[in-house]
């Protein structure tokens, strides 16, 4: 009896090894395809998560980050849970006592924050082509696009998850109400201790370019976030204009930055 047991484990055993290896040759298959590919914030959920990848028409060598990242797969449908206790602060406004410093470095977006959604996410670079976008972070482009205050669009995309643009995909994609964030107030710190506000006026879903934002000539931003599975073809594009630029304290503008590799 002990025999039959101990031959019967280890063919169980085999028989998962064995599943395993077809599962990673699939895993493989799939990260060669997508890589191939250019995408923008791509998620991936349930029935209504969020994933796709936007078709740019600019060549990948015109952007820093060397192509559109993809963005998300799997666990990226939408939840009442709360934003994680590690991502920055919210808050929408600059310290009373904002006491800017010294700051000589390249300008980049550090920080943004949509109050009225609930959003407050650390900014960070797109990562690298072939590398999955990052959670817990929003992620910005790179040339031809640009940073607050350069007459040029800035462009920020995260997964449609809770704690990331999941509030942006609900109302979207689940409520179908996206007009209910037109006039809303979107605060973008800065590195160089700025708070630049801007209203959005503009919900586009089902989008497949970038080329608006790149033709913009004007300060702009531009969020996005994804609409379906992998797969999905399309993605939200938020507009906003800008309202006001203020100094900010340092602190506020300079978030620590907690990247979660997922995928």
């Amino acid at each position: 009896m002990r025999g039959y047991h101990s031959g019967s484990m280890a063919s169980h055993a085999r028989t998962r090894s064995i599943a395993a290896l077809g599962i990673a040759l699939v895993a493989v298959a799939i990260v060669a395809t997508v890589g191939a590919n250019l995408a923008g914030a791509e998620p991936s959920p349930s029935p209504s998560a969020s994933s796709v990848a936007v078709v740019v028409s600019i060549a990948p060598s015109a952007l820093d980050s060397g192509s559109l990242a993809p963005l998300p797969s799997a666990s990226d449908v939408p939840s009442d849970s709360p934003v994680p206790s590690d991502s920055p602060a919210a808050s929408a406004s600059p310290s009373p006592t904002a006491s800017p410093k010294p700051y000589h470095g390249p300008l980049v977006a550090t920080r943004v924050v949509v109050p009225g959604l609930g959003i407050d996410l650390a900014i960070t670079k797109s990562p690298p082509a072939g590398v999955y976008p990052y959670c817990n972070v929003a992620m910005a482009f790179g040339s031809p696009l640009g940073q607050p205050g350069q007459n040029r669009a800035t462009y920020l995309f995260a997964h449609a998850r809770a704690g990331m643009f999941g509030p942006i995909y609900e109302l979207v994609m689940v409520q179908r109400t996206p007009k209910k964030m037109v006039g809303m107030l979107v605060d973008v710190y800065t590195s160089d201790s700025k708070l630049h506000v801007y209203k959005i006026t503009k919900v586009l879903p089902h989008q497949l370019t970038l080329n608006a934002a790149v033709a913009s000539r004007h300060d702009q931003l531009w969020l996005q976030t994804s609409e379906g599975p992998h797969g999905t073809p399309g993605k939200t594009q938020v507009v906003a204009e800008p309202v006001s630029v203020s100094a900010a304290d340092y602190a506020e503008s300079h978030p620590k930055v907690r990247i979660v590799r997922c995928g």
